[in-house]
């Protein structure tokens, strides 16, 4: 039987790309079509002249000037015409079921009402707020215009699905969307495999994986807590994975251990060494990196918030800081480091949990089973 068609967009690069969030839209593509469902994938990102240009819009907006390139692509300017050329793509393919991995490409436009509208993400604006490092940077008319946006893209979507039960609640208690139409699916991870192997959580060997993003995933305020830690137990070290250009900051640092970009199969044997991965993120809404330690039977350490609690079960698989101070990440670090029969036993029930809950194949399905009822009578394609 000849399922209708989907197409999965991304306005942060090619869907098909695994290096596109993740591998989020790539991953679902695939799951999606060992069940039956032709996926094309459509890259709405646009040019650097776009940006250029809609950034003038926002000032003539009286939006202000922003620093970012994402606050730019939340303007309702950028939105519409990422949705209108998206409109044509899908009526040029003849496709009239779409998953949108983001809001960028779902802002209000001329009534569809063919068209089948899904969305995949992992926070929402209204979340973001809470911490982001930008904020400030946004006036408050856009603040309330980025909110209307946002509104309205949900209402437009016939179906919402979360990486987390936190964005879940949100949608549904802040924007009020109907409970039954968004659902839980959780995420998968990257290509790391568990780890039955020997283990030794003795040796203090801490991992950090900035990556590009050093100081979004909390570098700085990691650096100052190993400052402290590593005077208590001078035997603790730190290994950090991203780029070179961040390691001046660590000169006066003991024990720390810059390593740039590596292939997955150094970072699985990174991941499996460690004794725990300290991620303090700042904003991260979900971070899969979490889901690759736990799998490698890695306890984890980061920020009380966001996705962190969800993924570590409440703080039984890792340590969640509730200040995003030094001092409180360093007494975490200490705190995990002094009982390493402790986190032999989070590293096992870690695995487990994240073995039974978290992979790609799992959101496919349950994207496929929504998808799927809401078209119940499925049409050959053209």
């Amino acid at each position: 039987m000849l399922r209708s068609p989907l197409a999965i967009t991304s306005a942060f690069g090619s869907p098909d790309d695994r290096r596109t969030w993740s591998s989020a839209p790539a991953s679902v593509a695939d799951g999606l079509e060992r069940r039956g469902i032709r996926v094309t994938g459509i890259d709405t990102s646009l040019s650097r002249l776009h940006y250029a240009v809609f950034a003038g819009v926002h000032l003539l907006s009286r939006y202000g000037q922003f620093r970012t390139s994402e606050a730019i692509a939340r303007g309702l300017a950028m939105r519409r015409f990422r949705a209108r050329g998206l409109a044509r793509q899908l009526k040029r393919l003849k496709i009239m079921r779409v998953l949108h991995t983001g809001t960028l490409d779902m802002p209000p436009t001329a009534n569809e009402p063919d068209i089948a509208h899904y969305l995949l993400c992992d926070q929402t604006w209204h979340l973001s707020l809470r911490y982001r490092p930008d904020v400030d940077s946004y006036t408050d008319q856009a603040i309330r215009e980025f909110e209307e946006l946002e509104h309205e893209a949900y209402a437009k979507s016939r179906h919402i699905f979360t990486f987390g039960e936190y964005v879940r609640a949100d949608l549904i208690s802040h924007y009020g969307v109907p409970e039954h139409q968004v659902t839980t699916v959780g995420s998968g991870m990257g290509s790391v495999q568990p780890y039955t192997g020997p283990k030794d959580y003795t040796r203090g060997r801490l991992l950090f994986i900035a990556k590009h993003l050093f100081v979004e995933k909390g570098g700085p305020l990691l650096l100052d807590a190993f400052r402290l830690a590593v005077r208590e137990r001078p035997h603790l070290t730190l290994t950090i994975v991203g780029s070179g250009r961040s390691q001046g900051l660590a000169v006066d640092c003991p024990n720390v251990t810059f390593r740039p970009f590596v292939p997955w199969s150094e970072l699985e044997t990174l991941l499996r060494q460690a004794t725990l991965l300290v991620q303090p993120m700042l904003n991260d809404p979900w971070g899969q990196v979490y889901l690759e330690a736990l799998i490698s039977r890695t306890p984890v350490i980061g920020l009380n918030r966001n996705g962190l609690p969800e993924i570590t079960h409440n703080g039984r698989f890792g340590f969640l800081v509730d200040s995003a101070t030094p001092a409180a990440l360093a007494q975490a670090i200490l705190d995990a480091t002094s009982n390493p029969d402790r986190l032999t036993d989070m590293g096992h029930r870690g695995q487990r949990y994240v073995m039974e809950h978290y992979s790609w194949d799992r959101v496919a399905q349950r994207i496929f089973d929504v998808i799927e009822r809401h078209d119940p009578s499925p049409r050959s394609a053209h």
